[in-house]
Parts: structure tokens; C-alpha cells; sequence
């Protein structure tokens, strides 16, 4: 896939797919194959992306995306639709869409009258299938929602990730358990309640660490995303940090004292270890 230029605008495109392109999976990734150098993405955003909120989809998309609010294209016939896009987009010549692809007011347009309307090339991708699964955003945000990380990342074509902002926790971690990283997500789909496998990303660094996410049933009850280091201290707490999910380990269980939740929480980095491998323990 060829790297974007910082420097491409709707001027100078010559190509779009257009789409919702939550969470950037190996199907979307295929409209990009027909792009070519000068291509960027026409993102329709409902404001309801949690796999890849707003301007993330860039980040993995390898092109410039523009979004264009649905609330305020909704009620554009088909015609004044692809009209906007030819004035936003001068030397637009390409426009990529998937098979199911539907637009304009009550979504009563489709790829045939795509064809019609538009007076440059129309490109239709079918249905991209990924070890006889269908790869869909839905079907990826189910897997989540089930804590099948290991499955999601497959048709991902990655591993999950969310970013949060560090916030205060009850301090009982550092304390009387182990260090974490409290994580207050905004618009993102956290996976099923559990314990996870994950990698954090600080700033241009990746450690191997151990997440926690859900209630917290053993002391305060309130839900919380905590996320340990294996094997670094760290000088600083970060602003921020992404949380690659991994594996799933375990449900979220009740202990009965802290001693006993500290116990599993250090066979669970010792799990964690297991699939990250990035350091040698010594619990």
C-alpha cells in the first residue's frame, strides 16, 4: 500500500472509498487496494464508531480520511450526494465502494445508480472473507463484546486497540496489590468484563502487560479498564496510553481478601507473560 503524502488535500485527489470504516479491518483494506497514489477516504460518521472513533481510522488506513457528518448529508437525494463530492473533490475520477454499499436520503440509492450518476470510474469490492468468516465491523464489535479478542484481531488484521487518558484509581494497586494504569476510555467498545493479555503502547514504546476490565466486585464495585507493566517500573505516569488486546485469560472473579486477589493477579501476569513475552519474570 503506498504511504500518503502530508501534504495530499481534496484538491488534488483523484480517488475515494466511501464508508463508515469502523474499526479498519482486513475488508475495508481491500477498497484501499484500488486507490492508488493521489486516494483518500470519505468517511460517513454517525458519531457511533468505537472500534476506531473519528480521525483513529486514519491511523491505520494509510490515507487522508474526511469526514462528513450524516446528520447533515442525510436527507441529500443520491444525485446532490455525488454532487457535493465532485465540488469538494475537483479532479475526483474514482469513487470505491463495498458490494452492500447504499447512500443518499432513506439509503435509496446503490451501487447501480452510483454507476449512473457518476461520470468517472466506479469500482465495487465484493465481499471480503477471511477463513470462510464473512469480515464485517459488525460481526468484529460481537467478538468483542463476547471477549473474544483472539478471534476479533483475526479479521482485524491486528490487534484491538483502545487509547485512554490515565486517571486516579484507589490507590490500592500500588500499595497492597500491583502498580497499574487507570484508563478512562471516551468512545471506544470495551471488551467483555475479564482479564486480558495485552501490549501497552507509551509513547513510542511497547511493554507487555496484563488488563483488567470490569467492576471492580472485590473492593469498591465501580467499573474500571487497569492496565500492569510486567516487569517495569515506570519513572512517570503517562498523560495516556493504548491498550492492544491480546488474549483473554480469565472472567472477572469476586476474592475474598486482598491477599488472595493479589495471588491471582500475579498468576495472571505470569499468563499474560505467556503471549506478550517480552520479559523475564521474577514474582
Amino acid at each position: 500500500m503506498p504511504k500518503f503524502s502530508t501534504l495530499l488535500t481534496k484538491s488534488n485527489i483523484t480517488a475515494v472509498a466511501i464508508g463508515h470504516f469502523d474499526g479498519v479491518h482486513r475488508g475495508h483494506k481491500q477498497l484501499l487496494k484500488q486507490l492508488g497514489e493521489f486516494g483518500g477516504l470519505v468517511v460517513i460518521d454517525k458519531n457511533k464508531a468505537n472500534l476506531t472513533p473519528k480521525l483513529k481510522r486514519a491511523e491505520y488506513l494509510n490515507y487522508p480520511c474526511f469526514l462528513y457528518d450524516f446528520e447533515a448529508i442525510k436527507n441529500l437525494s443520491g444525485d446532490e450526494f455525488i454532487a457535493l463530492l465532485k465540488r469538494d473533490f475537483k479532479n475526483l475520477a474514482k469513487i470505491v465502494v463495498g458490494y452492500d454499499f447504499r447512500f443518499g436520503r432513506n439509503r435509496a440509492w446503490d451501487k447501480h445508480d452510483l454507476k449512473r450518476i457518476f461520470d468517472g470510474e466506479v469500482v465495487v469490492v465484493d465481499e471480503y472473507c477471511f477463513e470462510g468468516k464473512g469480515v464485517h465491523s459488525s460481526t468484529i464489535r460481537e467478538l468483542i463484546k463476547l471477549g473474544d479478542a483472539r478471534e476479533a484481531n483475526k479479521l482485524l488484521g491486528r490487534e484491538y486497540s483502545v487509547e485512554g487518558q490515565v486517571v486516579s484509581g484507589q490507590g490500592l494497586g500500588k500499595s497492597k496489590l500491583v502498580p497499574t494504569l487507570n484508563l478512562e476510555l471516551y468512545g471506544y467498545l470495551p471488551p467483555k468484563q475479564g482479564v486480558y493479555a495485552t501490549r501497552t503502547k507509551i509513547a513510542n514504546v511497547t511493554y507487555g502487560s496484563v488488563t483488567f476490565v470490569g467492576n471492580r466486585i472485590s473492593t469498591d464495585g465501580v467499573f474500571s479498564v487497569e492496565t500492569h507493566i510486567i516487569g517495569v517500573n515506570l519513572e512517570q505516569t503517562p498523560q495516556s496510553v493504548a491498550v492492544c488486546f491480546v488474549a483473554r485469560l480469565r472472567d472477572n472473579m469476586k476474592f475474598q481478601s486482598l491477599n488472595e486477589l493479589k495471588e491471582q493477579i500475579l498468576k495472571d501476569i505470569k499468563n499474560a507473560n505467556e503471549f506478550t513475552g517480552y520479559c523475564e519474570l521474577n514474582l
